[in-house]
């Protein structure tokens, strides 16, 4: 029956197409300001559209064009993030957690939280597979970890225009309490 292959071939389609959470940060190593880690859950079918919106990684888009994207992809995919102020990394540091180690604790806690199907993420370390077997082994999902993963991966590319538009507003909210004396530059 032609109707019953025309919804196995459906339900089949629906069932590969993956629900795909892509983690980056912004604020790595700054001076000032937080530290922002940010997950966004895209499925596989909306690839094409978020390269049709012109998504791609942060560093790559100009402030106004991450503001304008980080609103949208906001509107239409689940996302979360975690802010870490400079006074925590510092807590953090004095407690002899590395930075690298900060920040994997970090995705590992988005993962847990938005619990995909898979995850890929910007390495950290200087091994990606090492630290992708670490993240895999912590949280027991499916990840894939890459260094550049935000120029290579449009999940990657969407979770790091969250996270840098969320660094920037705050970056933008503490310029404010240094405007009287120019601003912090």
């Amino acid at each position: 029956n032609k109707f019953i292959l025309f919804h196995f071939f459906f339900l089949f389609t629906f069932l590969i197409i993956m629900d795909i959470l892509g983690v980056d940060e912004a604020g790595r190593g700054s001076v000032l300001g937080p530290m922002v880690i940010a997950g966004v859950i895209v499925p596989e079918k909306m690839e094409k559209v978020l390269e049709r919106m012109g998504v791609k990684d942060s560093k790559r888009l100009t402030p106004n064009r991450r503001t304008i994207l980080s609103r949208k992809l906001k509107k239409m995919f689940e996302y979360d993030m975690i802010i870490i102020t400079a006074r925590e990394i510092d807590d953090m540091r004095a407690d002899g957690i590395n930075l690298n180690e900060i920040e994997k604790n970090a995705m590992e806690e988005l993962i847990l939280r938005m619990k995909p199907e898979k995850a890929i993420v910007d390495a950290v370390d200087v091994k990606a597979e090492r630290f992708q077997n670490n993240l895999k082994n912590d949280t027991g999902f499916d990840i894939i970890a890459e260094h550049k993963a935000d120029d290579n991966y449009i999940q990657v590319s969407a979770a790091s225009i969250i996270a840098k538009a969320e660094r920037d507003a705050q970056i933008a909210e503490i310029n404010k309490e240094f405007i009287k004396s120019g601003g912090i530059g």
